[in-house]
């Protein structure tokens, strides 16, 4: 039997053309609501996808923003990590996974609120780590203070162990001072004591996502996130990639290729338009080369997203591609990840 592959889809507003949306079924004047995006996500969800991914401001066009020098096109948006908090409750299986920036954000912030969407969402919750243009500061030092900032958001989820909690009234103790830790990271670009101040997420570690198209953020995505969206142009790309990727590590990592799906022109993921049939071809023929699952980028929203639900998925579960239904309610548990220890429990076991 076909080994399963994973299915994720990025949202972003009206999709992932510049005029999406003008399309007939759009919804341009919904694009700030939050009954617009419990839609996309509960759709993806019927679907019985891994999850979604949230798109942000500030992101970085390695290749330009295609809108550029546009003024019709659509700039308004809302804040991915709150969407995802807002749709969590409304939800029950799908993993949520927003962008939030490691350019313009501090990480004792952002280790907090993503601990909290996993809590909100019952281990659900992940994060797309995404740097942003910095103006007059070289490529690297940008990915240098996005590596030291992931590592300190993962440091600040593991300073309370599992069980740090005690909660006994009759005692008067609510918490094992034992099992809080001062993670002490001192790096070139942040400085934190610890401990965080939201418990262990209950995924341990929420799921960390980055985009790479080249060597450089290749090496940052290995050593820092759990996984990585390539952008191959076609079955032997993704081989080379998916090799490159893994031989960079020693830590189990997921590689999913980013494909558009629907029209729209040209940019730094391949576009796809075509039959449920055609499109399951396709990624039949790059798992084979050695990914593990795709994240599809709806071209127009909500048209090309119900399109992957009701035309693919049915055609992927025919061939024996993709599950039948849940079988874990963690988005760690969809990804076939382990929950981690704690580093400090390690330490002082």
């Amino acid at each position: 039997m076909p080994e399963r592959l994973h299915l994720a889809v990025a949202l972003d507003r009206a999709g992932w053309h510049p005029d999406a949306w003008r399309a007939p079924g759009a919804r341009p004047g919904e694009l700030l609501t939050a009954g617009y995006w419990t839609d996309l996500v509960r759709h993806a969800e019927r679907g019985l996808l891994d999850f979604v991914t949230i798109e942000d401001r500030d992101a970085y066009h390695p290749d330009g923003d295609p809108g550029e020098g546009r003024t019709d096109r659509v700039r308004g948006r809302l804040d991915a990590l709150l969407i995802a908090a807002r749709v969590a409750p409304l939800t029950s299986r799908i993993g949520l996974v927003p962008t939030v920036v490691t350019t313009t954000t501090e990480p004792f912030h952002v280790s907090t609120q993503l601990a909290t969407l996993d809590f909100v969402s019952r281990g659900r919750g992940g994060w797309r780590a995404q740097v942003a243009p910095d103006a007059g500061r070289p490529f690297d030092e940008v990915f240098a203070d996005a590596a030291d900032h992931v590592e300190v958001v993962r440091r600040l989820w593991d300073s309370w162990e599992d069980g740090a909690e005690i909660r006994d009234v009759a005692t008067g103790r609510f918490i094992d001072r034992d099992r809080l830790h001062y993670i002490d990271f001192a790096g070139r670009h942040f400085s934190v004591r610890g401990p965080s101040i939201t418990p262990r997420p209950p995924q341990g570690q929420p799921v960390v996502a980055v985009l790479a198209h080249a060597r450089p953020v290749y090496e940052f995505a290995a050593a820092h996130a759990d996984v990585v969206f390539v952008t191959p142009s076609g079955a032997d790309s993704a081989r080379a990639i998916a090799e490159e990727v893994r031989s960079l590590t020693d830590r189990p990592i997921k590689v999913f290729a980013d494909l558009v799906v629907g029209e729209a022109p040209p940019g730094d993921a391949q576009v796809v338009n075509g039959t449920p049939a055609e499109l399951a071809d396709l990624l039949t023929e790059w798992q084979a080369a050695g990914l593990d699952g795709f994240r599809l980028r709806p071209a127009v929203l909500p048209a090309d997203l119900l399109s992957i639900v009701d035309g693919l998925v049915p055609e992927l579960r025919r061939r024996g591609l993709f599950r039948d239904s849940y079988e874990s309610a963690t988005l760690r548990g969809h990804l076939g990840l382990a929950r981690p220890a704690s580093r400090y429990a390690a330490v002082t076991a």
